[in-house]
Order: C-alpha cells, then structure tokens, then sequence
C-alpha cells in the first residue's frame, strides 16, 4: 500500500511537473529571467523575439546572425503533445525575416521582410507582411500595404484583439516611434503616433501591446534611466490615454539591449530579448583553441538570446 501510493504521488508529480513544463521540457521558469531553451531556441548565433498561438500549439521566433546579416524566421509545433525541433518556416529563407506576431484569432501571422513586393518585384524596404495558414502551412505572403507601410521601414507589429496594429516606424525626424493603425470598418486608418508618454525624441521601438490594450511594453534607447544600450518601459490605458510610461526594473532590464517584450497567449510567461552575456575579460585562464570554441559556442557569447520569467510576477511588478 506505501508502495502503491508512493508510485501515485510520483505519477502525480510527474503529470504536475509535464504540465508546467510546456516548452521543449524546461523547467518552469523563476520570478527573474533566465535564457529560454537554451541550446534549442536560444543558442551561439543569436535568437530574439518570439509568437505563440492561441491555442499554444505552434511557435515562432527569428534567427539573426552577425548583427542582421542573415534573419531567418524559425518555427516549432506541437506534434503528440511535444515540440518538435525548430526547422526554418515555410515562408522564411529567401529574404531578411523577423518579428512574427499572431493575429488574436490565430488565422494570420503577421512578420516584417524586406522581400520585393510581388507584382512589380522591385526591391522593398522593410514593411510588414503577413501570411495565412493553407491545409496546414502558412502560405501566400501578402504585403500589409498601406497605410500600415509606407515609404519608410516599419518593424515589429502587434495586433490587439479588435484588429488594431502597433508597430515601430522612422517619423517626422526621430529615427523611431510606436505607431498605431486602428482597423475600423474592415480597414485600417492612418497611421498615427501614440502620444509623448510613450514616444519621445529618443528612440522607441518593438512595442507588445496587451490584447485589450490595456497596456503596452516596449523598448527605447537614450533615456535618462537607461542603464544600458535600450531599455524596456511600460504604459498603462487609463480611460483611453496612454500613462507615462515607466522603466522597468533590473533584473529585466540590464546594461545589454533589451528589447522585443512579448507575453504568452494564456498569460502564463513573459519573454524578451536581451544582449547580455557571460564573457569576462580578462579570463581567468589563457584560452586555447578548444576553450574559445566552447566560448563562442556558448549562447550567451554576446549575441542575444531570447529570456523567460513568469508572468505573473512581471504583472505584479506593474499593477
């Protein structure tokens, strides 16, 4: 009998403990950050901003080696309940990919590309696409057009549950701002900046907008409580305006870039991209050739890599 209910509460503790662990068998993660799956999705040649379904069964995220030269779009799904290695998505791998993001209902995946545009196949700068699952794949890339693109590049779009797109765009001088399109009518209007309490004559970019916009998290550069090359802030919707945004606290942010916010469809994580790494100089011992290999195979070798923590404490964090 001991023995049949120690075999129970193990059992138990296993299915607990598989629960939890919804992504490629991680343990959960803690109430500061740590690396996501590393050696799987977070590894030596750099890995940032992430997208989950709704329903938690498939996950994008993009590769970005050497600064941008190479920006490749990685997928995983669900396959008996596991997640399958990464592999490169359909619609990535003849252009500079990045920055996937579901639409609320799950039947888009919105990215941004800098691949021609396909009636005239004339070069393009950065806009954003997005592309519609077709017996299973994501398919037919189609350019968001305008007033979503413009002229300019546009990076990083987020979509709230009624349609409305957030994304990052150069205007009127500044390098970057967050910018809204809201879609009324089954069309998206102008483009318009949000408010001074986010936007700044700094820097803004990459902004997470909660899906019922109740607040927005994003990165900017230059600030006066920076602490490092681009930090992440917060604004609240209070009664349909924008708070002053907010910087948020170490360990979140730190003295690398940290950028690309992103929380879980189901509430349950929140991930971010962060430059920061493990390299001290000068080492403590001489490095030979097989010591540097391990150095820069290591994900944390100053690429950036893509963070975890739980939710629940960064939601606290910004009551």
């Amino acid at each position: 009998m001991i023995r049949w209910l120690f075999g129970m509460l193990l059992l138990n503790a296993s299915f607990v403990y598989a629960q939890d662990n919804t992504f490629f068998h991680q343990p959960p993660p803690a109430d500061t950050p740590q690396v996501f799956a590393p050696g799987i999705i977070s590894d030596q040649y750099g890995n940032r901003d992430m997208a989950i379904s709704p329903k938690g069964d498939e996950l994008f995220y993009t590769v970005q080696y050497s600064r941008g030269l190479i920006s490749v779009i990685l997928y995983s799904h669900k396959i008996n309940g596991e997640w399958a290695s990464p592999v490169v998505a359909s619609f990535s791998g003849l252009y500079n990919d990045l920055e996937p993001a579901f639409s609320s209902d799950g039947n888009k995946l919105f990215f941004v590309s800098n691949r021609p545009l396909q009636q005239t196949g004339a070069k393009k700068d950065y806009d954003i696409w997005f592309v519609t699952k077709q017996n299973g794949e994501w398919e037919n890339a189609t350019n968001a057009g305008v007033p979503v693109n413009s002229d300019k590049d546009e990076f990083f779009p987020s979509i709230a549950k009624n349609d409305n797109i957030y994304f990052t765009r150069a205007v009127g001088g500044r390098e970057e701002d967050i910018m809204e399109c809201k879609f009324t009518d089954g069309k998206y209007d102008d483009a318009k900046g949000l408010s001074d309490s986010v936007n700044s004559t700094f820097d803004e970019f990459n902004a997470f907008v909660d899906p019922g916009e109740q607040f927005i998290i994003f990165s900017s550069f230059g600030r006066k409580d920076d602490i490092g090359n681009g930090d992440l802030y917060i604004s609240k919707n209070i009664n349909g305006t924008w708070s002053k945004a907010v910087h948020l606290p170490e360990p979140i942010n730190s003295t690398s870039l940290d950028y690309c916010p992103y929380i879980s469809p189901d509430k349950k994580y929140f991930f971010f991209t962060s430059g920061r790494y493990s390299i001290k100089i000068p080492f403590t011992q001489q490095l030979n050739i097989s010591s540097l290999h391990e150095l820069l195979q290591n994900p944390l070798n100053g690429y950036d890599n893509i963070y975890w923590m739980k939710a629940s404490s960064f939601l606290e964090m910004i009551k």
